[in-house]
């Protein structure tokens, strides 16, 4: 089990560069038996037709989209698909999915987009079941391409900050003008009963500086059938904005809706919620932004580099690469890499402060990408540390009293 890898066992302190101080070999040796992959993040177009002033990609440490082909190549394409059916048959995956992404990932073409996921399923063995989604700003949604995501099975999440006036003042078109309105046609569409098929959720990126129960009503009001609210990608090298006289405004903001959610009688799916109740009941996190689950995604990028979560952008310019190319290399080959193993092997990858912590359990260390300090890499706690901390503590307390009302208590 990776949370029984002894950490003293694979690192060592003086690291060179983030990943230098993870033995892979030493990893083994200890325990740590490689998760494969069961996700895979297609670039199929590097550019956007957004100019979102937090985007990860485009304005942070990493501009390497700038070398990189706009749209991925029928070679690439077909050679990610045919690794990923390979690393699903050698490890007897019974389901995996595939994840369109950008840049916008529209922007590749409905034909192709549609071509692509006929290619997918054709090529997996049989009895592997391919589950295709796409993460999108949602403005090129018109009517056919709500009804080709409903032909091939396509599950779309939209990216939508809140209200339209918190929403227009960071999602914006090149020409300045926000978007909110075009992302508002676009879910009117797929909430309709003959494209609701389609219609997996909403992404929201966690604004503390807005009103978190007016964000919360209108996402709510575009009927999701599951929220995300992440926090913004940040570390101590690029801190999140502070907030004068509040030590933890993101911990505020989630507990604001959380307590809202909690008390209603039919909620929407909201993640970072779900996990936090899964973890301080005993079970595991699901997601990235709690808990210790092993990173099971891999990303091909429109030039076929395959790179690890391409959040890490947000860290410094190479973060993601693993010098490894889909149509040079096997996906078995990056289970190799430090900074995968680093994602699979629980608590050895976290910090001495982490590893103390009593909140670890819960927490799990937050996102590893929010953990990247110069000097240590990534063995340093969540530059929302505190937040996550108070977050934590909060649902805790909020689930102890409920069982504790019928009897219970939380793990």
């Amino acid at each position: 089990m990776a949370s029984a890898v002894d950490v003293r066992a694979v690192h060592h302190r003086a690291a060179p560069w983030p990943y230098a101080e993870l033995d892979v070999a030493a990893a083994r040796a200890a325990g740590h038996r490689p998760v494969p992959f069961r996700e895979l993040v297609l670039k199929v177009h590097q550019r956007c037709n957004l100019a979102c002033d937090y985007c990860y990609v485009y304005e942070h440490a990493d501009q390497s989209w700038r070398e990189r082909p706009r749209t991925m190549s029928d070679e690439v394409r077909t050679a990610a698909l045919t690794r990923f059916a390979t690393h699903a048959r050698q490890h007897g995956l019974a389901r995996v999915r595939i994840v369109l992404h950008g840049g916008e990932p529209l922007l590749y073409g409905r034909e192709r987009l549609a071509e692509l996921v006929r290619a997918a399923r054709a090529v997996f063995p049989a009895g592997c079941r391919v589950d295709v989604g796409m993460q999108t700003n949602g403005v090129l949604i018109d009517e056919p391409a709500a009804a080709m995501f409903v032909k091939h099975g396509i599950q779309v999440g939209i990216s939508v900050d809140g209200t339209a006036a918190n929403h227009d003042r960071h999602r914006r078109m090149p020409n300045g003008r926000g978007s909110f309105t075009a992302v508002q046609r676009a879910l009117s569409l797929l909430q309709r009963p003959e494209h609701r098929a389609a219609y997996a959720g909403l992404l929201c990126t966690v604004a503390v500086d807005t009103d978190p129960l007016d964000c919360y009503e209108q996402l709510r009001a575009f009927d999701p059938p599951a929220i995300d609210l992440l926090l913004p990608h940040a570390n101590w090298e690029s801190p999140p904005p502070a907030v004068p006289g509040r030590a933890t405004p993101y911990a505020d903001w989630l507990i604001a809706i959380f307590d809202r959610w909690y008390d209603e009688a039919s909620p929407p799916r909201i993640r970072i919620f779900d996990d936090a109740i899964r973890l301080v009941l005993g079970g595991t996190g699901r997601s990235e932004q709690l808990g210790l689950s092993p990173f099971g995604v891999i990303v091909v990028e429109s030039d076929g580099a395959i790179e690890q979560v391409d959040a890490l952008k947000s860290a410094y310019e190479g973060a993601c690469a693993t010098g490894l190319d889909v149509r040079h290399n096997e996906f078995d080959e990056a289970l190799d890499h430090p900074g995968i193993v680093a994602r699979q092997i629980g608590r050895a990858a976290l910090s001495d402060e982490c590893q103390a912590c009593p909140a670890v359990a819960f927490c799990g260390g937050g996102h590893y990408v929010h953990r990247y300090r110069r000097g240590v890499g990534f063995r340093a706690p969540s530059v929302y540390c505190a937040d996550l901390r108070a977050f934590v503590r909060h649902v805790y307390d909020r689930v102890a009293a409920d069982l504790r009302s019928r009897g219970g208590r939380p793990a």
